[in-house]
Protein backbone atom coordinates (compact mmCIF):
# COMPACT_ATOMS: atom_id res chain seq x y z
CA UNK A 1 0.00 0.00 0.00
CA UNK A 2 1.27 3.50 -0.95
CA UNK A 3 1.45 6.25 1.42
CA UNK A 4 0.85 10.27 -0.45
CA UNK A 5 1.22 13.08 1.99
CA UNK A 6 -0.38 16.07 1.18
CA UNK A 7 0.62 19.32 1.53
CA UNK A 8 -1.02 22.13 3.73
CA UNK A 9 -3.08 24.49 1.56
CA UNK A 10 -1.06 27.74 2.98
CA UNK A 11 2.70 27.98 3.34
CA UNK A 12 4.74 28.19 6.21
CA UNK A 13 7.86 29.38 7.50
CA UNK A 14 8.84 25.89 8.55
CA UNK A 15 7.33 23.44 5.51
CA UNK A 16 10.96 22.96 3.90
CA UNK A 17 12.16 21.84 6.93
CA UNK A 18 9.44 19.11 7.86
CA UNK A 19 9.08 18.72 4.40
CA UNK A 20 12.93 17.64 4.32
CA UNK A 21 12.61 15.49 7.58
CA UNK A 22 9.14 13.40 6.08
CA UNK A 23 11.83 12.70 3.03
CA UNK A 24 14.92 11.51 4.76
CA UNK A 25 12.06 9.41 7.01
CA UNK A 26 11.37 7.79 4.16
CA UNK A 27 8.38 9.43 2.41
CA UNK A 28 7.78 8.43 -1.46
CA UNK A 29 5.40 10.74 -2.83
CA UNK A 30 4.27 14.28 -1.88
CA UNK A 31 1.32 16.17 -3.28
CA UNK A 32 2.66 19.94 -3.40
CA UNK A 33 -1.21 21.19 -3.48
CA UNK A 34 -1.57 25.09 -2.58
CA UNK A 35 -4.88 26.10 -4.32
CA UNK A 36 -5.29 29.77 -5.25
CA UNK A 37 -1.38 30.54 -4.70
CA UNK A 38 0.85 32.30 -6.93
CA UNK A 39 3.69 30.02 -8.43
CA UNK A 40 6.42 32.32 -7.05
CA UNK A 41 5.92 30.63 -3.82
CA UNK A 42 5.63 27.24 -5.63
CA UNK A 43 9.15 27.79 -6.76
CA UNK A 44 10.48 29.48 -3.91
CA UNK A 45 9.76 26.17 -1.62
CA UNK A 46 11.31 24.05 -4.13
CA UNK A 47 14.63 25.82 -4.54
CA UNK A 48 14.54 25.28 -0.57
CA UNK A 49 14.13 21.34 -1.02
CA UNK A 50 17.24 19.28 -2.13
CA UNK A 51 16.89 18.56 -5.98
CA UNK A 52 16.89 15.17 -4.75
CA UNK A 53 13.46 14.92 -3.97
CA UNK A 54 12.22 16.99 -7.11
CA UNK A 55 11.83 13.32 -8.39
CA UNK A 56 9.09 12.20 -5.56
CA UNK A 57 6.73 15.17 -5.57
CA UNK A 58 3.64 15.63 -7.87
CA UNK A 59 2.29 19.07 -8.67
CA UNK A 60 -1.21 20.56 -8.42
CA UNK A 61 -1.63 23.66 -10.52
CA UNK A 62 1.29 25.55 -12.34
CA UNK A 63 2.19 22.69 -14.01
CA UNK A 64 5.14 24.24 -15.60
CA UNK A 65 6.88 23.54 -12.64
CA UNK A 66 7.04 19.97 -14.04
CA UNK A 67 9.50 20.39 -16.36
CA UNK A 68 11.22 23.22 -14.56
CA UNK A 69 12.19 21.28 -11.75
CA UNK A 70 12.13 17.87 -12.65
CA UNK A 71 9.07 16.58 -10.83
CA UNK A 72 7.26 13.20 -10.64
CA UNK A 73 4.20 14.32 -12.32
CA UNK A 74 1.10 16.63 -12.82
CA UNK A 75 -2.17 15.83 -10.36
CA UNK A 76 -5.95 16.84 -12.35
CA UNK A 77 -8.06 18.02 -9.06
CA UNK A 78 -11.34 16.18 -10.75
CA UNK A 79 -12.28 13.74 -13.30
CA UNK A 80 -12.63 15.51 -16.30
CA UNK A 81 -10.46 18.33 -16.98
CA UNK A 82 -8.27 17.46 -19.68
CA UNK A 83 -4.22 16.91 -19.24
CA UNK A 84 -2.42 20.26 -21.04
CA UNK A 85 -1.85 20.06 -24.66
CA UNK A 86 1.63 18.03 -25.46
CA UNK A 87 2.41 17.15 -22.08
CA UNK A 88 3.75 13.18 -21.79
CA UNK A 89 4.54 12.66 -18.58
CA UNK A 90 2.95 11.37 -15.50
CA UNK A 91 -0.71 11.99 -14.52
CA UNK A 92 -2.87 11.37 -11.38
CA UNK A 93 -6.43 12.51 -10.65
CA UNK A 94 -8.92 13.13 -8.11
CA UNK A 95 -12.51 11.69 -8.79
CA UNK A 96 -15.62 12.34 -6.36
CA UNK A 97 -17.87 10.00 -7.93
CA UNK A 98 -17.63 6.10 -8.01
CA UNK A 99 -19.29 6.37 -11.44
CA UNK A 100 -15.80 8.19 -12.76
CA UNK A 101 -13.32 5.88 -11.50
CA UNK A 102 -13.91 3.34 -14.46
CA UNK A 103 -12.39 5.88 -17.15
CA UNK A 104 -10.08 7.83 -15.11
CA UNK A 105 -8.26 5.19 -14.13
CA UNK A 106 -7.68 3.99 -17.85
CA UNK A 107 -5.93 7.87 -18.56
CA UNK A 108 -3.94 7.87 -14.88
CA UNK A 109 -0.98 6.22 -12.84
CA UNK A 110 -3.68 6.43 -9.79
CA UNK A 111 -6.57 7.91 -8.82
CA UNK A 112 -7.47 9.82 -5.54
CA UNK A 113 -11.09 9.02 -4.23
CA UNK A 114 -12.15 11.86 -2.47
CA UNK A 115 -14.20 11.80 0.57
CA UNK A 116 -14.30 8.40 2.29
CA UNK A 117 -14.43 10.14 5.46
CA UNK A 118 -15.62 13.65 6.88
CA UNK A 119 -12.15 15.50 6.20
CA UNK A 120 -9.99 16.84 9.09
CA UNK A 121 -8.85 19.82 6.93
CA UNK A 122 -11.89 21.26 5.72
CA UNK A 123 -14.97 20.96 8.06
CA UNK A 124 -17.72 21.34 5.48
CA UNK A 125 -16.57 18.16 3.70
CA UNK A 126 -18.65 15.24 4.62
CA UNK A 127 -17.82 11.51 4.03
CA UNK A 128 -19.90 10.88 0.66
CA UNK A 129 -19.77 7.37 0.82
CA UNK A 130 -21.30 4.04 3.00
CA UNK A 131 -19.95 0.88 3.67
CA UNK A 132 -21.87 -0.61 1.97
CA UNK A 133 -21.02 1.48 -1.31
CA UNK A 134 -17.51 1.14 -0.77
CA UNK A 135 -17.80 -2.56 0.00
CA UNK A 136 -19.86 -2.78 -3.47
CA UNK A 137 -17.31 -0.89 -5.31
CA UNK A 138 -14.20 -3.10 -3.97
CA UNK A 139 -16.22 -6.30 -5.08
CA UNK A 140 -16.53 -5.14 -8.68
CA UNK A 141 -13.08 -4.05 -9.35
CA UNK A 142 -13.84 -0.43 -9.09
CA UNK A 143 -11.71 -0.08 -6.09
CA UNK A 144 -8.06 -1.72 -6.41
CA UNK A 145 -4.30 -0.92 -6.31
CA UNK A 146 -4.93 2.51 -8.67
CA UNK A 147 -7.21 3.64 -6.51
CA UNK A 148 -6.12 6.20 -3.20
CA UNK A 149 -8.28 6.99 -0.69
CA UNK A 150 -8.41 10.55 0.55
CA UNK A 151 -10.33 12.21 2.83
CA UNK A 152 -9.85 12.47 6.70
CA UNK A 153 -7.45 9.13 6.83
CA UNK A 154 -5.79 8.68 9.91
CA UNK A 155 -3.99 5.90 11.88
CA UNK A 156 -7.49 4.73 12.70
CA UNK A 157 -8.81 3.88 9.38
CA UNK A 158 -6.10 3.43 7.18
CA UNK A 159 -6.65 -0.81 8.11
CA UNK A 160 -10.18 -0.03 6.72
CA UNK A 161 -9.41 1.21 3.54
CA UNK A 162 -6.61 -1.75 3.49
CA UNK A 163 -9.19 -3.81 3.69
CA UNK A 164 -11.16 -2.76 1.04
CA UNK A 165 -8.61 -2.96 -1.71
CA UNK A 166 -7.17 0.77 -1.55
CA UNK A 167 -3.64 0.88 -3.14
CA UNK A 168 -2.85 3.68 -1.30
CA UNK A 169 -4.08 6.93 1.36
CA UNK A 170 -3.68 10.58 1.27
CA UNK A 171 -2.42 11.46 4.80
CA UNK A 172 -3.19 15.27 4.98
CA UNK A 173 -5.03 17.19 7.99
CA UNK A 174 -4.15 13.78 10.22
CA UNK A 175 -0.25 14.94 9.96
CA UNK A 176 -0.40 18.62 9.78
CA UNK A 177 -3.11 18.68 12.44
CA UNK A 178 -0.01 18.07 14.79
CA UNK A 179 1.81 21.28 14.10
CA UNK A 180 0.45 24.94 15.01
CA UNK A 181 2.50 26.45 11.73
CA UNK A 182 1.58 30.24 13.36
CA UNK A 183 3.14 29.82 16.79
CA UNK A 184 5.15 26.53 16.84
CA UNK A 185 8.90 25.60 15.78
CA UNK A 186 9.64 21.81 17.19
CA UNK A 187 7.47 19.53 15.09
CA UNK A 188 8.97 16.54 16.53
CA UNK A 189 5.32 15.05 17.00
CA UNK A 190 4.76 15.68 13.29
CA UNK A 191 7.51 13.35 12.22
CA UNK A 192 6.71 11.31 15.08
CA UNK A 193 2.77 10.58 13.79
CA UNK A 194 4.59 10.10 10.14
CA UNK A 195 6.56 7.22 11.59
CA UNK A 196 3.36 5.74 12.71
CA UNK A 197 1.37 5.82 9.72
CA UNK A 198 4.11 4.05 7.72
CA UNK A 199 4.46 1.30 10.40
CA UNK A 200 0.62 0.64 9.86
CA UNK A 201 0.93 0.93 6.36
CA UNK A 202 3.74 -1.49 6.31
Amino acid sequence: MKLIVMTQPTFFVEEDKILTSLFEEGLDCLHLHKPGSSPMYAERLLTLLSNDFYSKIVVHGHFYLKEEYKLRGIHMDDANTPVPQGYKGKVSRTCTRMEDLKEAKRHSEYVFLKNIFDSQTHAGEKSSFTANELENAARHGLIDRHVYALGGMNIDNIRVVKDLGFGGVVICGDLWNRFNIHQELDYKELISHFEKIKKIIG
